[in-house]
C-alpha cells in the first residue's frame, strides 16, 4: 500500500461531503481514514464498510428532533459525529448532505496495512484503533485537525462490481433501506451478506 501512504496528506474537499448520504457512502468505501498522533505519526486505513443515514428515515438519530447529543448531524458537511452506543462502543460518522439536515455516512469497518485483518472490523473496533471517541464529536475532516478522510488510491479502482450493497445492520428499523456497502474483496468486512465467501488473504494495494 505504498501508494495509499503517499495520498494520505491529500484531503477529501468539503463539497464531496455536501451531498446525500445514500450517494457519498459507497464512493468513502476505498478511500482512507488518516488520524494523526500526538507524537506526529499518522495510522491511517482503507474504509471497507459504509452505511448511510438520513432525517427521513427512522434510523437515523436526528428522525425525531435536534437535540445536544446530535446536534452536530445538523450542522455543516465534513465533520465528525462521534456517539456512544449502549454506553460501551463509539461509533464514528461523518457529517454529509447540507446544514439543517441530519444526514451522515457511519464509517463501519476499515483495513489497515500490517494489522490483524479484523482489527477495525465493525464500528466500535474502528473507534477504538483509531482512538476516535465523543471528544472528537463535531472535528472538522479539512487536515487541519486530528483526523481526515483521503481519496482512494489510484491502484484501488472499485467498479460496480467491486461494491456488496445489502440492507444496513445491527439496527431495529429501517433495515429494508438497501443503504450498507462493503467491498467485497477486503476481509475486514463486519458482517458479509449471505452466500457472500470471504476472499482468500491477500494486501488490497
Amino acid at each position: 500500500m505504498a501508494e495509499a501512504e503517499g495520498l494520505a496528506s491529500i484531503v477529501l474537499p468539503a463539497a464531496f461531503f455536501a451531498r446525500p448520504a445514500e450517494q457519498v457512502a459507497p464512493e468513502l468505501v476505498g478511500c482512507l481514514l488518516v488520524r494523526q498522533r500526538p507524537d506526529g505519526t499518522r495510522l491511517w486505513g482503507l474504509i471497507v464498510e459504509t452505511e448511510a443515514y438520513c432525517q427521513s428515515e427512522p434510523a437515523c438519530h436526528g428522525h425525531r428532533r435536534r437535540s445536544a447529543s446530535n446536534a452536530t448531524l445538523f450542522g455543516p458537511p465534513a465533520h465528525l459525529y462521534v456517539y456512544l452506543t449502549y454506553g460501551v462502543h463509539h461509533c464514528v460518522n461523518v457529517v454529509t448532505g447540507r446544514p439543517g439536515w441530519a444526514d451522515g455516512v457511519l464509517l463501519r469497518a476499515a483495513e489497515l496495512p500490517g494489522e490483524a485483518e479484523r482489527t477495525a472490523a465493525g464500528p466500535g473496533l474502528l473507534a477504538r484503533r483509531f482512538g476516535l471517541d465523543r471528544s472528537h464529536d463535531a472535528a472538522p475532516l479539512d487536515g487541519l485537525g486530528p483526523v481526515w478522510l483521503a481519496p482512494r488510491p489510484p491502484g484501488l479502482a472499485v467498479a460496480a462490481g467491486d461494491l456488496v450493497q445489502t440492507g444496513r445492520i445491527g439496527i431495529r428499523q429501517g433495515q429494508e433501506l438497501p443503504w450498507r456497502w462493503y467491498l467485497r474483496r477486503s476481509r475486514a468486512v463486519s458482517r458479509r451478506a449471505a452466500g457472500d465467501r470471504p476472499p482468500p488473504r491477500r494486501p488490497l494495494a
